[in-house]
């Protein structure tokens, strides 16, 4: 099976691509390296990709891919799949507003659009689009199902809806087997370096106190990357057009968690508070029951196993 991965080199597009890659598969990892977060630490997520002959990097822009006259045209890129694996987006909820939005548009809307389009015409045999939990915004009703209205809290949830709105119309006009993922707050190891439990860890291993933003009482519904990983994998399964959640299936206090995450570590974690932020929400929790009856989804990793993996991971790398 051969398979094309946007945003490869990234925390939940590195681990896919390995996982095919560890199936056999022959990957196509597309990425432009965005200046996000450092570059050193988005190449050293390829490193095992890079040693497998499966794989090839684009290290490009989808837009720019698939504008007339480029070097490699993203259709022919696309013709070449089996399946198509959309996970290249900008990232962060508080990144998103001001003049930064225009970014957001281009890389979570525009982007997919692009891609879309070159899909629907070389009969791939799935399309799937990474979305976020941050749809629903501040939602009255828990857990959040996926025939809850979506009123997002966040221009950056406001991008991700618009991605799946044109990944469901391609599917109804063009006939493009398309599946949405709503994710809900991924961790583990590769967490990128702004995500709360990377930065949690990394002021805990320099002794440095951990800024809370909020009074700590916001629940998560935290879920573990192999588990995202298995539930991207069998995403092909659902029928056409498709909006499953993809999370833990249970919530916990962020003060909770870091009980947990003090747990796991053997030491005392000092909090700061800040003011909440603009966008964060007060709580998330998936509703896992569509994804377990559509695709068999059932999340394996609970929170403690889970941290202590990011935090081995952690400490190793730093």
């Amino acid at each position: 099976m051969r398979a094309v991965v946007t945003g490869c080199a990234g925390f939940i597009g590195s681990s896919l691509t390995d996982r095919l890659l560890s199936q056999g598969w022959e990957v196509v990892g597309i990425d432009s390296f965005e200046g996000y977060y450092p570059r050193s630490l988005k190449e050293a997520n390829l490193v095992s990709a890079q040693r497998n002959e499966a794989f090839r990097l684009v290290e490009a822009d989808l837009i720019e891919l698939a504008a007339p006259g480029a070097p490699e045209p993203l259709a022919g890129i696309v013709a070449s799949a089996d399946h198509v694996y959309h996970l290249a987006a900008q990232p962060g909820v508080r990144g998103s507003w001001g003049r930064s939005f225009g970014t957001y548009v281009r890389n979570n809307v525009l982007a997919t659009q692009a891609l879309l389009e070159c899909a629907k015409d070389h009969g791939v045999e799935s399309f799937v689009c990474a979305s976020s939990s941050s749809v629903y915004g501040d939602s009255a009703t828990l857990p959040m199902e996926e025939t809850a209205e979506c009123r997002p809290f966040s221009p950056y949830g406001v991008t991700k809806l618009a991605s799946e709105h044109l990944a469901r119309l391609y599917a109804r006009n063009f006939g493009l087997p398309t599946v949405s993922l709503r994710f809900f707050t991924v961790y583990g190891p590769r967490q990128r370096p702004d995500m709360a439990f990377n930065r949690f860890i990394r002021a805990a291993l320099e002794d440095q106190p951990i800024q809370v933003f909020g009074d700590g009482s916001q629940t998560r519904d935290f879920t573990y990357i192999s588990d995202i990983v298995d539930g991207i994998l069998a995403a092909p399964k659902a029928p056409s057009g498709s909006l499953l959640n993809l999370g833990g299936g249970t919530r916990i206090p962020l003060s909770g968690a870091l009980e947990v995450l003090a747990s796991v570590m053997g030491r005392e974690i000092r909090v700061q508070r800040a003011d909440a932020q603009a966008g964060d929400v007060a709580d998330t929790w998936a509703s896992v029951e569509r994804a377990r009856d559509v695709i068999g989804f059932e999340p394996k990793v609970d929170l403690a196993t889970g941290l202590s993996a990011e935090y081995a991971w952690l400490r190793e790398a730093l």
